[in-house]
């Protein structure tokens, strides 16, 4: 009796040692599996820097090609290992952006882009989807686990005393099935119906195999979840590039708007300048009585009106630094509020929109915009759906071989049937008549299916237009950019006109300020045409997913 209880607890504690050991190799494989056979994944690169620090100045995708319009069929057991857990460390990149010296120059457009890229806190946040992604994925491969098992019954009291340990290991099949070993020993006396739970005084070791033949041969739920998660891994990428898109577009517009604001208020200086400079001349002219008084305090009042107009064109100036910041930051990541000597003084050269080839970019936009990447990607995962509501149509036949031997002394020398080798073999089958759980899994896939179909087509289709719509306003800003700059070319020339009249005493205060309001008025339409042009080409790119190339 104490050899036996003894032989237990030293069983509990070599199944304890088992298990570590075996979750230790499991983790080892599966680290290593995941760098050799994980499919290719999509990820978002940032250019040529280092590993651990990514370079803002680009931003691109690598994918595993999926095709929209693949056909449905049996997914083979050549499919990813089920070791394709992503490393958990993935993070994103820390903030980097331009260095001090770069402050003191002009603000580009492609600032803003490299720090909306290097640390806007909402392309962040999507970048986590990637964790998320993974683990999920780390916890499908958990059903391919090393499952170990162990059990202690024993009956010290009774009319049959006997001790019975076990411990054994079960590994679930990449391919279909399982493998199963493990080792018991059942000492004691035991009822005659119940003789095989008795071994020799050295125990019993077993192994054996579980094979599917026709249902769960190609695919089961285990592998099925296994590879929707490594799609799912790389559905991600299309939704961080698709609110990238939109970040880049709407920092853009913030981008624009700042621009125009600061023209906007250097119109405002200038209107000041001119009635502040004209104050002096119109004081001396009164002073010789060469004008009327009334004209020096008409003046004095346009003074204090450009003043007040100057001080809303600064507010609206600052409000759109503040909208500007959350695009543009430093360094630790914190929003940076510019002032007017980081703008540049002009808008940049508007290109014609005409030389564009529209039908090229229509297939550009097809072929980079993330929708269409992600609709493929979900009928992926819907086709391996599909294929394992197929796999239940099939019956249930299953192979099991299971040898044992025991070893030692027989615990009865009179009656000694442990001896031999045992070998076990067999067919365990089963199906359902009706089959409609696999007739209404694979109904409701296919009508998933279509409704992709349609869906996908949908959006090509809004792709077109969205790229058309796009092209429309933007051909439509540059002519209006260009009447606006006519405009304020004509306007300027009689302002020059009636200033030279004025002072050769041949014209009024009145129609001076008349012209030089007309002009700041024509300048004013000619900021707002240029934003709205450049506006335009923001969401023109927008429409082409110019800013995240595959």
């Amino acid at each position: 009796m104490t050899n036996s209880r003894t032989t237990g607890w030293l069983m509990l504690c070599l199944g304890a040692v088992f298990v570590a050991s075996g979750c230790a190799q499991t983790r080892n494989r599966a680290v290593t599996n995941s760098r050799s056979n994980q499919p290719e994944r999509a990820s978002v690169r940032f250019g040529p820097h280092d590993k651990d620090e990514p370079d803002a100045s680009a931003f691109r995708l690598n994918a595993a090609p999926a095709q929209a319009n693949s056909p449905i069929q049996l997914v083979s057991s050549e499919q990813p290992s089920p070791a394709t857990a992503a490393d958990s460390k993935i993070a994103p990149p820390e903030p980097v952006l331009v260095n001090e010296a770069a402050d003191r120059e002009p603000l580009k457009l492609d600032d803003v882009i490299n720090s909306v890229i290097a640390s806007y806190p909402l392309l962040r946040s999507a970048m986590f989807e990637r964790n998320i992604a993974q683990g999920d994925l780390l916890a499908a491969n958990g059903e391919f686990d090393l499952k170990l098992k162990a059990d202690s019954l024993n009956m010290p009291l009774g009319f049959y005393e006997n001790y019975r340990q076990a411990v054994g290991a079960e590994q679930p099949l990449f391919g279909g099935g399982s493998v199963f070993g493990g080792y018991r020993i059942g000492t004691g006396n035991f009822p005659v119906y119940y003789g095989e739970r008795a071994t020799k005084l050295g125990g019993e070791f077993k192994a054996g195999a579980t094979i599917p033949l026709l249902q769960n041969r190609n695919i089961d739920d285990r592998r099925a979840g296994v590879w929707r998660g490594s799609w799912e891994v790389q559905s991600v990428e299309p939704e961080i590039q698709a609110q990238l898109i939109a970040f880049i577009q709407a920092a853009s517009i913030a981008y624009w708007n700042t621009l125009a604001a600061g023209q906007n208020v250097r119109i405002a200086e200038d209107l000041l300048k001119n009635a502040t400079e004209r104050n002096d001349g119109l004081r001396r002219r009164v002073e010789q009585g060469d004008a009327p008084e009334i004209e020096l305090t008409d003046n004095q009042r346009l003074i204090v009106s450009r003043r007040t107009k100057l001080i809303d064109a600064r507010r609206k100036f600052q409000q759109s630094t503040y909208k500007l910041s959350l695009f543009l930051r430093d360094e630790s990541g914190q929003p940076r509020v510019i002032d007017e000597s980081r703008l540049p003084r002009e808008f940049p050269q508007a290109d014609d929109p005409s030389q564009l080839n529209f039908d090229g970019d229509i297939q550009s936009a097809i072929a980079n915009r993330p929708e269409l990447r992600a609709l493929a990607i979900l009928r992926e995962q819907l086709n391996i759906d599909l294929a394992n509501a197929q796999n239940l149509c099939l019956p249930q036949v299953d192979a099991v071989l299971v040898g044992s031997q025991d070893v030692g002394n027989a615990s009865d020398p009179k009656k000694d049937d442990k001896s031999p080798f045992e070998l076990e073999g067999g067919l365990i089958a089963s199906v359902p008549l009706q089959r409609r759980k696999a007739k209404g899994k694979s109904q409701a896939v296919e009508g998933k299916l279509a409704q992709l179909q349609a869906k996908t087509q949908f959006t090509q289709e809004k792709i077109v237009a969205e790229v058309q719509s796009a092209s429309a306003a933007l051909n439509a800003a540059f002519q209006q950019l260009e009447q606006a700059h006519e405009s304020l070319e004509l306007a300027r020339k009689m302002e020059a006109a009636e200033r030279r009249k004025f002072d050769l005493g041949d014209s009024n205060l009145l129609l001076v300020n008349l012209r030089e309001l007309s002009t700041a008025d024509a300048a004013a339409t000619e900021v707002d045409a240029r934003l709205n042009f450049f506006d335009a080409q923001a969401d023109y790119r927008a429409a082409l997913a110019n800013d995240v190339v595959p």
